[in-house]
């Protein structure tokens, strides 16, 4: 077999293996969400500090915004902890909050509120 055609064979092989690949080289998606078994006073302070010194977008969970309702803490606190956690997983921000949340995998959007998940 040529040179040639030992290179195309060995980029046909390795094209196959990474796109069969199921180790995570292209994870899923991922969000952060409010633990449920978390009180809602803990979930507030929470929220209080992603959507203030945290620097998440909390301009969704406004009155009359896609992702106000159901208006409660789970729910606001989910949508705030997201959105700092996406905008810096990368740069080592964590989905932690004290214990107050934690990583799924299960879209929590819903209706016309997109709950982004970012790579």
């Amino acid at each position: 077999m040529s040179y040639l055609k030992q290179k195309i064979v060995f980029f046909i092989l390795f094209i196959m293996l990474a796109l069969s690949r199921s180790d995570g080289a292209f994870p899923e998606p991922q969000w952060c969400i409010a633990d449920e078994q978390t009180p809602d006073n803990v979930l507030q302070e929470a929220l209080d500090w992603a959507c203030g010194p945290g620097g998440a977008d909390c301009s969704l969970i406004q009155p009359n915004k896609p992702c106000f309702l159901p208006n409660n803490m789970k729910n606001h606190a989910s949508y705030a902890f997201n959105s700092y956690w996406q905008k810096f997983k990368n740069k080592g921000g964590s989905c932690y909050f004290n214990g107050a949340a934690m990583v799924t995998d299960l879209d929590p959007s819903h209706g016309a509120c997109h709950i982004a998940a970012l790579p």
